[in-house]
């Protein structure tokens, strides 16, 4: 889990930024009463513009909380009984209405540079996308907008992702650009959730509670992600595969992702066996 100390310690940290969360909270609803209270006495479109200001940061840090009191309860129960630790991302996925979703961060050139999944199908659709070059994550963060997607939709969007995700069982998908002040930072894809809009809207304010409190904000803890991957092996891997034959490392990197997907195996084992020497390209 990473959150340093022991596992209860880790735990009651968690509970205690939730808790602040749910401070912020009560001080933000108290605000939407008190501008509310100011419109229907004056009328002013001001006051109802801070009141609805209030509300929207009310809801965030709400959304916040709960992400946060889930991973303190099975941080708990973890620190009791053992066993496998939790995944912050397994909350997210709950909040988003979903059994399965994965976070995407991408730096100022849009080059992924790590990745967190809440299970085996979301962390296995998060790699297709990485290996194909195709897929939710990149169309939310390149279009800067919301991407839903289902059924022959699917193949139709992503010739080469859409057809595997469907073999993964999730025939329905929505991702959602985590987008700052200053551009973007990543996409949060959300797999089995519904493609109405009440569904999207979901996935949206739990990736602006991601970006704006956990990530970003008052609310971010490291270590929080403690199944995040920053795909260092790969990367090491790509740097010995472009010495051994000479080519540029974007290049290398992509013979990486080939063999990967030819062999039907997951992208980290391959990289390790290269790096360890017990495969080698060209």
């Amino acid at each position: 889990m990473s959150l340093g100390g022991s596992s209860a310690e880790g735990a009651e940290a968690v509970w205690q930024r939730a808790a602040r969360a749910r401070e912020r909270v009560d001080r933000e609803l108290a605000l939407v009463r008190k501008y509310e209270v100011l419109a229907q006495r004056t009328g002013s479109a001001v006051y109802f513009r801070i009141g609805h200001i209030h509300r929207t940061s009310a809801s965030r840090h709400e959304v916040t909380a709960r992400l946060l009191e889930s991973y303190a309860r099975r941080s708990a129960e973890w620190a009791d009984t053992g066993g496998r630790p939790p995944l912050f991302m397994t909350g997210v996925a709950e909040a988003c209405g979903s059994g399965s979703a994965a976070v995407t961060l991408v730096d100022s050139e849009r080059n992924q540079i790590a990745s967190a999944a809440s299970d085996g199908p979301s962390c296995a659709a998060q790699e297709l996308e990485y290996v194909l070059g195709e897929g939710p994550a990149r169309d939310a963060v390149r279009e800067s907008r919301t991407v839903v997607a289902g059924g022959s939709g699917l193949t139709r969007r992503w010739p080469g992702y859409g057809p595997a995700v469907v073999g993964l069982g999730i025939g329905q998908l929505v991702a959602v650009p985590l987008e700052t002040g200053d551009g973007c930072i990543g996409a949060l894809a959300a797999f089995g959730v519904g493609g109405d809009t009440r569904s999207a809207a979901t996935v949206v304010q739990v990736a602006d509670s991601l970006t704006r409190n956990v990530f970003l904000g008052v609310d971010a803890v490291p270590g929080l992600f403690g199944g995040i991957d920053y795909r260092a092996e790969v990367h090491q891997a790509a740097g010995m595969v472009a010495v051994q034959l000479g080519c540029r490392i974007p290049d290398a990197l992509e013979l990486v992702k080939v063999r990967a997907f030819v062999d039907s195996r997951p992208l980290g084992d391959v990289a390790r066996d290269i790096v360890h020497g017990r495969l080698q390209l060209g």
